[in-house]
């Protein structure tokens, strides 16, 4: 079967830690140019889905975005940033020599300040191993995806490879009524030009002539090109222009 270079896929999985969502998408490209969009705390496995998605996919700019979402329990903070809570504290007093008057910061601002909650650290190892599974499934479901709609442009393709060799097929009965008729009023602009002696003009005719009625190498061409695009459509696999 061939493969369309457009596809997409998404899978989602539900993990003791929380959701994991993997989503491939690609648009035609000569060469495969893989890219990665995951959150920085899963950074550290981008090279092991690199790898497969290298070793699976041949060609397409290819999309691959993972999203990890905590349960509302591993969203919970382990503690809170002993450091910065005591800077802040001191921040807050200086504060306070100049501007007696100015409001404190509420716990929630606390809460909310850049690096205050220290979440607990995912299970890297496993993380790894259930990105990598998923990965898998998803390069499934989108190379499936791809050969569905290679399919269906492949029907279009052949279909209108049919309608051009219909037409081939029509036509060459004709050509030789065609060079007839075309003959006939060459022959009377050639009179015209003899009675005139313009020789220029009569050299012009016959470049024309020889130019417009010498079909018969593009139609063989044509007809080759027609050929040659079944074979590839029948062949299957990744087929560029």
């Amino acid at each position: 079967m061939i493969s369309s270079m457009t596809g997409f896929a998404v899978l989602s999985e539900e993990q003791a830690q929380g959701t994991l969502t993997i989503e491939l998408r690609s648009v035609n490209h000569r060469y495969l140019d893989l890219q990665f969009r995951l959150p920085e705390e899963l950074r550290a496995i981008e090279p092991g889905m690199r790898e497969i998605a290298n070793a699976k996919l041949s060609r397409g700019k290819v999309e691959c975005r993972v999203s990890f979402t905590r349960t509302t329990q591993s969203e919970l903070p382990d503690s809170l940033s002993g450091d910065l809570l005591s800077r802040l504290a001191h921040l807050d007093a200086q504060v306070r020599v100049h501007f007696p008057q100015a409001q404190g910061l509420s716990v929630a601002d606390v809460l909310r300040w850049p690096g205050m909650v220290e979440s607990g650290s995912l299970p890297m190892e496993q993380l790894r191993e259930q990105c990598e599974s998923l990965l898998l499934k998803v390069i499934a479901e989108f190379a499936a995806s791809r050969t569905r709609e290679g399919e269906k442009l492949k029907q279009i393709l052949l279909e209108r490879v049919a309608k051009m060799e219909a037409l081939v097929t029509q036509v060459k009965p004709r050509i030789p009524l065609l060079v007839s008729q075309y003959q006939e009023r060459l022959s009377g602009k050639l009179r015209e030009a003899v009675a005139s002696m313009d020789e220029d003009r009569i050299r012009q005719e016959l470049v024309l002539f020889a130019s417009k009625v010498d079909v018969d190498e593009e139609l063989e061409r044509l007809t080759t090109h027609l050929g040659e695009t079944r074979r590839i459509l029948e062949k299957g696999g990744g087929a560029g222009k």
